[in-house]
């Protein structure tokens, strides 16, 4: 890898991994409802103008239906319940639980048609991650936590049906125009519904500065991170990015927030990457792929 495609990687790792530490500390003032409007709002704000200015969004205005329903599951839906389980649940146990994504992923791609043999290996791997999920759940939730499970189980289903989604209906234009326009359609439908709810005084500093993070940094310049990362490595080898979030967001809580991190988190984390490393395992893609290319294979669940 380039020196360029590692200081990329490390970006993105960075801008996707502290997104469940910035909820965290969000929604200690904000409803999880203005939380999500505040962030898709203030991410489309920068977004659109660019993607229109780069010409990423006319090739992917005539198929809006299919925009309305890819923005409802990857976004709409998800980043409202992440942030309703992120009042009950650590933010470590929430980026640990989205690490499953890769493995519903194959019973999603299944049930789509879309799917390749998994192999021996492959189902061992699908075996070890469900057997990860086991004692991050059986052990560091509780009685009364376990409805924000139930919340972040949709979540991981709804993720892993959105990059079905992406690669089936939007495979043959910009990437950044989709995420654009589903940002922009995402802050539309929620407005009528957050504006009432908007707090009648100034949150803290702290809260401020997370809202302000999540859309700048972990929504927006994450995506434009992604589409050059991408380009510098391939959709496929940009997958690895899936296996580093979650290590990220345990040390951000960890040191932010002073999470508890037990033997069973770290047992139960090995077990879900070590699943999704062999369930998805491919041949590296050697050649570099133009930024304004055709959305590629989805690479990583946002936050």
């Amino acid at each position: 890898m380039s020196r360029r495609g590692v200081l990329l990687f490390a970006g993105l790792s960075i801008a996707w991994g502290i997104p469940y530490l910035l909820i965290k500390i969000a929604v200690e003032e904000l409803s999880p409802l203005t939380l999500v409007f505040a962030r898709t709002a203030l991410a489309a704000v920068l977004l659109l103008p660019v993607a229109i200015a780069r010409g990423w969004v006319r090739p992917v205005l005539s198929r809006w239906p299919k925009l309305l329903v890819f923005t409802a599951v990857e976004i709409t839906v998800p980043w409202l319940l992440i942030s309703r389980a992120e009042q009950h649940l650590t933010s470590s146990l929430t980026a640990l639980l989205v690490a499953a994504v890769p493995l519903v992923g194959v019973g999603v791609a299944m049930v789509t048609g879309r799917h390749e043999p998994l192999g021996r290996l492959g189902a061992l791997g699908l075996l070890v991650g469900i057997a990860g999920v086991a004692p991050l759940v059986g052990v560091d939730v509780g009685g009364s936590q376990w409805s924000a499970v139930a919340e972040m189980g949709v979540v991981v289903v709804g993720y892993a049906f959105g990059a079905a989604l992406l690669a089936r209906w939007f495979s043959d234009v910009p990437g950044p125009g989709v995420v654009a326009l589903s940002l922009t359609a995402a802050a539309l439908g929620y407005l009528p519904f957050a504006v009432p709810g908007l707090p009648s005084t100034m949150p803290s500093t702290r809260v401020v500065v997370s809202v302000l993070l999540l859309a700048l940094i972990c929504t927006a310049a994450a995506f434009l991170l992604l589409v050059a990362l991408v380009g510098e490595i391939g959709p496929v080898r940009a997958t690895t990015i899936t296996y580093v979030n979650p290590a990220v967001a345990v040390l951000a809580g960890a040191l932010v927030l002073g999470e508890q991190v037990t033997g069973w988190t770290l047992a139960g984390f090995a077990l879900v990457i070590a699943g999704s490393v062999l369930v998805n395992r491919r041949r590296p893609v050697q050649e570099r792929l133009d930024e304004s290319a055709p959305c590629p294979a989805p690479v990583v669940a946002t936050t």
